[in-house]
């Protein structure tokens, strides 16, 4: 199901400008880590996508799973809450991850995380286990996308109850939705069920399960929005564009902050000049602020970022009132990129 809405609400408020709910105050221009993950093994800017799996029951025992990208040895793995490697599977080239949890298979439901493998253009799936912090393939055959592919997203529908993936390309071509759904052995196979047209490379999206909307970063043009439902058509509102004075070419990870009663926000990269953007999640994505991550100690700042991920809910100590994980393209004094964790307090000031 799609993720509940956050009971937390900061104290300053100001209005957005469009009839919508409260938003807070958005002023801080920067914000900090306060630890970071170990890396992959192997070198250069492989660990660049993430997403957060909530534990409702033991917030500390959420986890973060993220991609690695390498050519060789490449895969995914699931760091802790405290930034530990606790899993990897060599599985590829694997390029953007999404989760759902809740997703209906043969006994009782499961956690579906996605991704694309950039290695053979397909379509990645496994089942993330909560008891044993692991990932086992869960596909139920080789799922071929567009190729080459090169970014992915995960959507829930409201109105049908129904799962999606949506796979983009790296250049001209389209982002291709499938319809996820159990094959009665608790593998999930996928059906093309939509294509949109995009004119240049693609790499992040990110679905809004409760609204049902599609972002699509369009990495030198800009942020586009469409209906998420498999039968809208190709119609799109322009969100922001490249060299507006916000987003800085290129556009890349984008995540969702549930708020309640339909507010939070749109996080995007801009990863020309290594800032994150906030736009409302409601209305017409009103603007809010842009800001860094820059460095706290012995955790070094953010450059190059890529991709993100947000999360409104409680993962544990130091994130109860949420958290932002962050790449790290250029991670000082190691070998490969990393993720930085934020405290969402330190953002929504």
């Amino acid at each position: 199901p799609p993720p509940p809405p956050s009971s937390a609400a900061p104290s300053a408020t100001a209005t957005t400008g469009d009839g919508g709910t409260p938003a807070p105050e958005l002023e801080k221009p920067t914000a900090a880590p306060v630890l970071e993950t170990e890396t992959f093994e192997g070198s250069g800017d492989i660990s660049d996508d993430s997403a957060i799996w909530v534990d409702p029951a033991d917030p500390g025992n959420s986890l973060v799973v993220a991609d690695n990208k390498a050519r060789s040895g490449g895969g995914i793995g699931l760091f802790d809450m405290s930034g530990k490697l606790v899993h990897f599977r060599p599985d590829g080239m694997i390029g953007n991850v999404d989760l759902r949890d809740g997703f209906p298979a043969s006994g009782s439901p499961m956690v579906l995380v996605g991704g694309n493998n950039r290695t053979d253009n397909t379509l990645a799936l496994w089942t993330l286990d909560p008891a044993t912090r692991t990932l086992a393939p869960v596909a139920a055959r080789s799922i071929t996308t567009e190729a080459p592919n090169y970014g992915f997203c995960m959507y829930h529908s409201k109105n049908s109850g129904k799962f999606y993936a949506f796979v983009t390309p790296n250049g001209a071509g389209s982002v291709q939705q499938f319809e996820l759904a159990g094959d009665g052995a608790g593998k999930v196979d996928a059906t093309l069920v939509r294509t949109l047209p995009v004119s240049s490379i693609t790499e992040s999206c990110v679905a809004d399960d409760q609204l049902g909307h599609l972002y699509v970063g369009q990495e030198g043009v800009g942020v586009w929005k469409y209906n998420a439902e498999p039968d809208a058509g190709a119609e799109r509102t322009s969100v922001d564009a490249v060299g507006d004075g916000r987003l800085e070419a290129d556009v890349e990870g984008m995540s969702i902050a549930y708020g309640a009663d339909g507010g939070g926000y749109l996080f995007v990269s801009s990863q020309g000049n290594s800032t994150i953007a906030i736009y409302d999640r409601a209305g017409n994505n009103a603007f809010r602020k842009s800001f860094r991550v820059a460095g706290n100690g012995d955790v070094d700042g953010v450059t190059g970022t890529d991709g993100l991920s947000v999360t409104m809910e409680n993962v544990g100590p130091r994130f109860e009132q949420g958290m932002l994980v962050v790449h790290d393209e250029s991670n000082s004094g190691a070998d490969t990129s990393n993720l930085k964790y934020v405290p969402l307090s330190d953002v929504l000031q």
